[in-house]
């Protein structure tokens, strides 16, 4: 049958496309966000501008953050064993990884506060840190703990002596060798078993030292960990049982130039977010370790360490709102709904406003744990960062999985794609609530901090004072918190615990906010955080709220070069 040409030339074409946003690419993360560049001026590293404004162009560009979705969507791999049966615990990582581990270590996001004469090297850091993790997150985990691991070794002049160099080293070797033929090395931890997790002092690995104990000399490990980060990492600080007690050791991943230390990786964690960076459960069969501290006094040891991994994961999660915020307006400005832009329809303007009002708080927090970091001799900073970064970290962490939630509802259909980076961005937001102490453990340990070092709250007061007389809602907010604390029962503080560290997460918020942000902003803040309560739903900002000033100290195109 044969079937004639058609009388007339048709048209075969569906649809046009239009109507749709462009990817967010090819833009400064520094010199593009407002808000950051004030931060970093005021707290004391305006000094980096021109490197974090280099920084950020390098990493803004496409090729650059495609190197995040590379990363995650082709996991890490486990080989326990080579192909003739030789033991041999080996990670495989896609390139892109080693891409952004080499980007992070050659520009010093795991140094920099400790490098000699650093000017507010935490300040100068933390808005690294802010503009590496919304390209990527899952390497942040052995950047944090390699920066963080400093603090706990510095206890131990014999370890200290021979690793820190290499630790803070500017150089990246992935390569499967021992420590001693390495220039730069980075650290892994492994605190957490099975039948304890967070409860540390329950550990079962024991410690046996090889000849004369103490600190720095030798030890051999035997027991397990259920949760160790960065299995591929030169070094991990490990929690055990010796003799006197819960103690602290740093455990190589070699043993010498030609012996494999006996960290035996059992499996890699199959996690729902975090999914570029391997985490494994390990058993060591004799494992050397040197011991770090004192004996018995693992916790002590490493409790500065966990300060500043925790102090991380607020800069972490800030930055998974800032780039949340950063797509949702960025598509709004483009996608048409109903005769107008999604940018210029008041419910979405006061849903993406809230969600801009989140991010700003959470970074002037960030920051200023940063500059108190920065000058922790001082007495009243060392005070407020021992309280502060615990409240901030259960705060910011705690806010972050709903507002992703909200920025990717903003996009609609297109945002749950996973050719997107939201999907990546929503698993990602739990993560840090979870690690490093979960909300309650934050909680706890605030109440330990009062408990322990009464002067920490009169810190935190000095602190809201400095914008007390400028709000009133705020001023209010504070006296009520303050008669509060007054009147609580000792007794009962831990079962109100979250409440009290709301409401302090959002005194010490409000306080920045009223003295650094514009009146308009502070005031938003104000109304819809302390006068309608911290459990507000994003997108229900009052009437009048500054939501065009907002939208414009968020958006990534009013900032553009």
């Amino acid at each position: 049958m044969t079937i004639s040409a058609s009388p007339r030339q048709r048209d075969y074409a569906t649809h046009t496309v239009e109507n749709v946003a462009s990817p967010l690419e090819d833009y400064n993360l520094y010199s593009q966000d407002q808000v950051l560049m004030a931060a970093v001026h005021r707290e004391g590293a305006a000094h980096a501008a021109a490197e974090l404004d280099a920084f950020g162009q390098h990493i803004g560009r496409a090729e650059y953050l495609a190197l995040g979705d590379v990363a995650n969507h082709i996991r890490p791999e486990l080989a326990t064993h080579d192909r003739y049966g030789r033991r041999q615990d080996l990670v495989s990582f896609h390139p892109a990884y080693h891409q952004l581990m080499q980007s992070a270590i050659t520009h010093g996001l795991h140094s920099l506060p400790w490098e000699a004469a650093r000017v507010a090297g935490h300040v100068h850091r933390a808005a690294m840190c802010y503009m590496h993790a919304q390209v990527e997150a899952g390497h942040g985990c052995p950047i944090t703990m390699t920066f963080a691991g400093v603090a706990a070794l510095r206890a131990t002049p014999e370890l200290s002596r021979s690793w820190l160099p290499k630790i803070s080293s500017r150089v990246y070797d992935a390569r499967n060798i021992s420590h001693e033929s390495k220039a730069g090395l980075t650290l892994g931890m492994a605190m957490t078993e099975k039948q304890g997790g967070s409860d540390v002092r329950s550990n079962s690995t024991r410690a046996y030292p090889l000849g004369h104990p103490g600190s720095g000399m030798p030890y051999e490990l035997v027991g397990h960990k259920f949760f160790v980060s960065a299995p591929m990492s030169d070094a991990f600080l490990m929690l055990a049982q010796a003799p006197g007690g819960l103690t602290c050791f740093l455990v190589p991943r070699w043993r010498g130039c030609n012996d494999k230390n006996a960290v035996e990786l059992v499996r890699l964690k199959d996690k729902m977010g975090n999914a570029s960076n391997a985490s494994s459960e390990v058993e060591l069969r004799g494992a050397l370790g040197w011991m770090v501290g004192e004996e018995g006094r693992g916790v002590s040891t490493i409790i500065e360490m966990v300060a500043m991994t925790r102090f991380d994961c607020m800069v972490g999660s800030a930055a998974g709102m800032r780039m949340a915020v950063s797509q949702a307006l960025h598509h709004c400005q483009q996608r048409s709904a109903f005769g107008a832009l999604l940018s210029e329809q008041p419910l979405m303007q006061n849903v993406l406003a809230d969600l801009a009002l989140e991010n700003e708080a959470a970074l002037h927090l960030s920051m200023r744990m940063a500059r108190a970091l920065d000058h922790s001799e001082q007495e009243s900073e060392r005070l407020l960062a021992r309280l502060g970064v615990a409240v901030g970290k259960y705060w910011i962490c705690k806010r972050t999985p709903q507002h992703a939630y909200e920025a990717m509802e903003c996009i609609g259909g297109s945002g749950v794609m996973e050719n997107c980076m939201m999907p990546r961005l929503y698993r990602e937001a739990p993560i840090n609530a979870i690690w490093e102490g979960s909300g309650n453990v934050q909680c706890l340990d605030v109440l330990r901090a009062l408990r322990k070092t009464p002067a920490v709250l009169e810190a935190f007061w000095q602190e809201t004072a400095l914008a007390q007389g400028q709000h009133a809602l705020f001023d209010s907010f504070i006296s009520q918190l303050q008669r509060g604390f007054k009147s609580a029962d000792a007794g009962d503080l831990e079962f109100d615990a979250r409440r009290w560290v709301d409401q302090m997460a959002l005194a010490l918020q409000a306080s920045l906010m009223v003295r650094y942000s514009p009146a308009e902003v502070a005031d938003a803040f104000c109304v819809s955080r302390l006068q309608q309560g911290p459990q507000h739903h994003y997108g229900t900002l009052p009437r009048g709220a500054a939501a065009r000033t907002l939208l414009l100290r968020a958006s990534v195109e009013a900032h553009s070069l």
